[in-house]
């Protein structure tokens, strides 16, 4: 038997326990109450003005982005405002119904980083039957950039060092660009190559940098990648480029073994790992008129002529259906062109043969026995050649032209454009006759004046009067970027082209010194009936070495304005006057021009950054229209 003080101890320990319990209890709704469940809901964030919760970075992609959300009211006639810094540049939009339904709420747009903004909304709210018209301000802290560093000794600052604003005109002052940059390579990356076939461009990874700026060069939005990219992942990494503004406003483009379409909130359209054929989307994905999306890629197994299957370097071009993700045609270059036409590889400087900048190869050139043995090697992958596995084409974009059904493509290491029909067949190349063979003769664009006279280019076809002659009037393109037709100004045969020359082996040759080359934007018109060219336009060979981007760049016309938007993306940067070899990072310009003007309207430089390309992005197509 228990003794009474044992019982005593143990009643006392029951009663602690009953105690607690009892108290714990208690407890529980209070908790429940606070923040919410089972016993009743409760609000315990704050909500600043009329409607509900303010979401920030609301697709955790976009961190200058917001949604101010409904709070269950109906609303319409919205319009944001995000009010300036001094002397900033204001964004000021309306939001159509399907973007206040999709978001539910309010899209706010542009905030600056590292700031707290304050943000104007106007809008009418039904409750009860009733309308009411609201105007009022929130304010909303929106955080600093953040970019992955990658220990290079050049690396300044995230994104860009500094932006230097030299010159704005009032008709442009509204302007905001989105800029695709990226990183050197880094440690992180380029630890995977395929296998089974060899070859393809897997390890040609880098970090992004896209981002937003406005004419004041504040950054109004930029991408935070950590929800879609992983640098050290096969299928979720890649350099991201490609980008293009769909006519409904939302962004796509391509990253390695991926393309996607997001809208500039950071909500998800579609993204999609590539059909399983195909590998190594990068440079170009065009929107084209009817629907489909062109997207250059390379082929996941080829079977060469020797028996060997490699996968294949940017040399196929894919038509894909949005919808499906279904492949409608394909264009596989190996075919159509010459993939061991060698003449121009054996003048490219091995210092910057894509964006593999390598600073100890910088002014050097491969000979034509170098090439030769390639191809006795198995030596595929992303390494400048001849024969399908290797980089023999270097395509950086793709234009589909709907009005007669055909794919205009820049061929960087051909110093050609090319432009090739649904049969597969090449309708007209647009560069030195220099090399081909006798099945692609007849198909070269032969130069013309504004009268129709013939010019003249020697040694070949590859020194144009423009080669040396600052009045020269016409050259070609070489080792270019971007080949974009101008749809508006272009009706039947007469095309009007818009391209941006890097201006690497000009001429087929290196110059004798490195501070001697220079790069162009220009503009063509093309007669294709007559199979004539004739130079409309031309800008960069004023500015000499100090505008000349080796890699990379973009122009392109823009509708809107009546302008030129040229991005000279790897411009600007200090060289080693021996060797031509990078020094620093580059100093890109963003630039715009009236149509035909020579003198820029708008003329903005980043510093201390590597870009790619960049574009006007439109507010009223990705919140308005």
């Amino acid at each position: 038997m228990n003794s009474p003080k044992a019982v005593l101890v143990k009643t006392g320990r029951v009663a602690r326990i009953v105690l607690c319990s009892a108290m714990l209890g208690a407890a529980v709704p209070t908790m429940a109450l606070a923040i919410g469940g089972a016993s009743g809901p409760h609000v315990d964030y704050q909500v600043q003005g009329k409607l509900g919760e303010v979401v920030m970075n609301p697709y955790d992609i976009a961190p200058l982005t917001a949604v101010i959300k409904n709070g269950g009211y109906v609303i319409k006639d919205v319009t944001v405002r995000i009010v300036p810094k001094k002397d900033g540049q204001e964004i000021k939009y309306r939001v159509a119904n399907k973007h206040l339904l999709t978001h539910g709420g309010i899209p706010v747009f542009g905030l600056y980083a590292d700031y707290v903004n304050t943000v104007d909304v106007q809008y009418s709210k039904l409750f009860n039957g009733k309308w009411e018209q609201v105007k009022e301000s929130y304010t909303l802290y929106a955080p600093p950039v953040y970019s992955e560093p990658n220990a290079t000794k050049t690396l300044k600052a995230a994104l860009f060092s500094s932006a230097e604003v030299k010159k704005v005109d009032k008709k442009y002052s509204d302007r905001l660009y989105f800029v695709n940059n990226f990183l050197h390579k880094a440690g992180k990356g380029t630890r995977a190559v395929w296998n089974n076939p060899m070859g393809g461009a897997l390890e040609w990874n880098y970090y992004p940098q896209n981002f937003i700026v406005d004419t004041k060069g504040e950054v109004r939005w930029y991408m935070k990648v950590d929800t879609i990219y992983d640098l050290k992942s096969i299928y979720n990494a890649g350099v991201m480029m490609g980008f293009k503004q769909n006519d409904d406003g939302a962004m796509s483009w391509g990253f390695g073994q991926r393309y996607v379409k997001y809208d500039i909130m950071g909500k998800e359209v579609f993204n999609r790992e590539l059909p399983a054929g195909y590998n190594d989307v990068s440079h170009s994905i065009d929107n084209s008129p009817n629907g489909n999306y062109f997207l250059r890629v390379a082929s996941s197994n080829l079977k060469r002529p020797d028996g060997r299957n490699v996968r294949t370097v940017r040399d196929v071009i894919i038509e894909v259906e949005p919808s499906s993700g279904l492949v409608k045609d394909e264009w596989r270059l190996f075919e159509i062109l010459d993939p061991y036409r060698d003449i121009n590889m054996k003048v490219l400087d091995q210092g910057a043969v894509c964006l593999n900048i390598d600073a100890s190869k910088a002014g050097h050139t491969m000979t034509a026995e170098e090439l030769a043995k390639q191809d006795a090697s198995d030596k595929f992958g992303d390494i400048v050649g001849v024969g399908p596995g290797r980089n023999w084409a270097h395509v950086n974009s793709v234009d589909h032209d709907a009005e007669d059904d055909s794919i205009i493509i820049s061929s960087r290491h051909q110093s050609a454009v090319v432009k090739i029909g649904r049969d597969k067949q090449v309708k007209w190349i647009l560069g030195s006759p220099e090399g081909w063979k006798k099945e692609y003769q007849g198909k070269f664009l032969t130069p013309v004046d504004s009268k129709g006279n013939k010019i003249v280019c020697e040694a070949g076809g590859s020194k144009c009067p423009g080669y040396e002659n600052d009045e020269g009037g016409f050259d070609w393109s070489w080792t270019q970027h971007t080949a974009f037709k101008i749809d508006s100004k272009s009706k039947g045969n007469i095309l009007y082209l818009s391209v941006f020359d890097n201006g690497d082996s000009r001429g087929m040759e290196q110059p004798a010194l490195p501070s001697m080359k220079y790069s162009r934007a220009v503009i063509y018109k093309i007669d294709q009936k007559k199979m004539t060219i004739e130079q409309l336009w031309e800008f960069g060979k004023e500015r000499g070495n100090g505008w000349y981007s080796p890699v990379t760049s973009l122009t392109e016309y823009q509708t809107d304005k009546d302008s030129v938007f040229v991005y000279s993306a790897t411009a600007g940067a200090d060289f080693d006057i021996a060797t031509g070899a990078f020094k620093s990072d580059p100093n890109p310009y963003i630039m715009e021009f009236n149509y035909g003007s020579k003198e820029p309207a708008v003329e903005i430089q980043l510093k201390d950054t590597t870009g790619y390309q960049a574009m006007p992005f439109s507010v009223d197509k990705a919140f308005t229209k």
